[in-house]
């Protein structure tokens, strides 16, 4: 499959996503105990927002300078309409964040070392199922139709699920593992295995990361066919959706007070995955300008924040 990537702008990629973590992890100690305060969240979040458009920005003028304007504005939309939809996507991963450190009652200064292995292990699982899709779409293009009609079914589950909370009391590898594996009753701090009478034990913080990677799996393959019906360009595909996911943590400290006032957020996320799996599916009769999808996927996000804004700020007062 062709590529703009070049050895040298995977490497430079990676040299960015290693020296961003390694800022968090060793000059603000994000694998630390640590509660993340409100204004941390958001300076984090504007960084890793910044370093996206950055990146994009230099993608840009390399293309342009190297291969063409044409490219390089087709590259760059690409680029930045990827990132949207897969911030937006991610959203719905934070609302079940919060559900599942909730249940095991997890306190805010320890959830920002789960987040951190979740993140670490989100980029392993979605690299490696980027390239692989890549190379499935490479050999087998009928596969897009398969993403499509996938994400028009996803995205109307998702409505029904809007209303429904899955019960994590019932999840059935949780369970497993309380059957075969000794759990200790409460947190030990930030220890995922702790030792009692001389027997290893796992912490309710060890299910809680258990449960993070597989929230994480699950909106995976929702989310990466969803990029795919933006671009098949892997370098593309695979830093837009990496940048996505690495300012995740920032903004569930961000939106962690706030997650009540989305409510009908998870509608317009439903929307944009219909109509992403849509567009798929009429890709060889109707072909839609990069920046029409990118105009309607701002659109309805936008919407959908908006009136969980404005219904629920009526409510409030209402109540009051």
């Amino acid at each position: 499959m062709q590529s703009i990537g070049t050895w040298w702008m995977w490497a430079a990629f990676a040299a960015i996503v290693a020296a961003m973590l390694a800022l968090d992890l060793v000059v603000f100690k994000g694998g630390k105990q640590h509660r993340v305060s409100l204004k941390e969240a958001a300076a984090w979040s504007a960084a890793w927002v910044a370093v996206a458009l950055l990146f994009n920005l230099g993608l840009w003028w390399y293309l342009d300078a190297n291969v063409g304007r044409a490219v390089a504005n087709e590259k760059a939309l690409a680029f930045l309409t990827g990132y949207l939809v897969e911030k937006s996507l991610a959203v719905d991963n934070i609302f079940v964040w919060m559900m599942i450190f909730s249940y095991f009652a997890v306190p805010l200064e320890l959830q920002r070392r789960v987040l951190l292995y979740g993140i670490v292990g989100a980029i392993a699982l979605r690299t490696v199922l980027i390239l692989a899709g890549s190379l499935l779409i490479s050999e087998f293009h009928w596969i897009l139709y398969i993403f499509g009609a996938f994400l028009v079914a996803t995205g109307i589950k998702m409505v029904w699920a809007a209303e429904h909370d899955p019960d994590l009391a019932k999840n059935p590898f949780i369970r497993w593992i309380r059957r075969h594996y000794p759990v200790t009753e409460r947190l030990e701090g930030e220890r995922f295995f702790v030792v009692r009478d001389g027997v290893r034990m796992m912490t309710p913080l060890f299910l809680t990361l258990v449960l993070v990677e597989i929230s994480d799996v699950v909106f995976a393959v929702d989310s990466i066919p969803a990029i795919f019906a933006i671009t098949t360009d892997p370098f593309i595909v695979l830093t837009s959706n990496l940048f996505a996911i690495l300012g995740l943590r920032a903004m569930f400290f961000l939106l962690a007070d706030l997650g009540d006032r989305f409510e009908y957020l998870k509608y317009g996320l439903a929307a944009i995955l219909v109509f992403i799996g849509a567009k798929m599916l009429i890709v060889e009769w109707v072909k839609i300008p990069m920046g029409i999808s990118l105009g309607v996927v701002a659109i309805i996000l936008a919407v959908s924040v908006i009136a969980s804004l404005w219904i629920t700020s009526a409510r409030r007062h209402g109540a009051d």
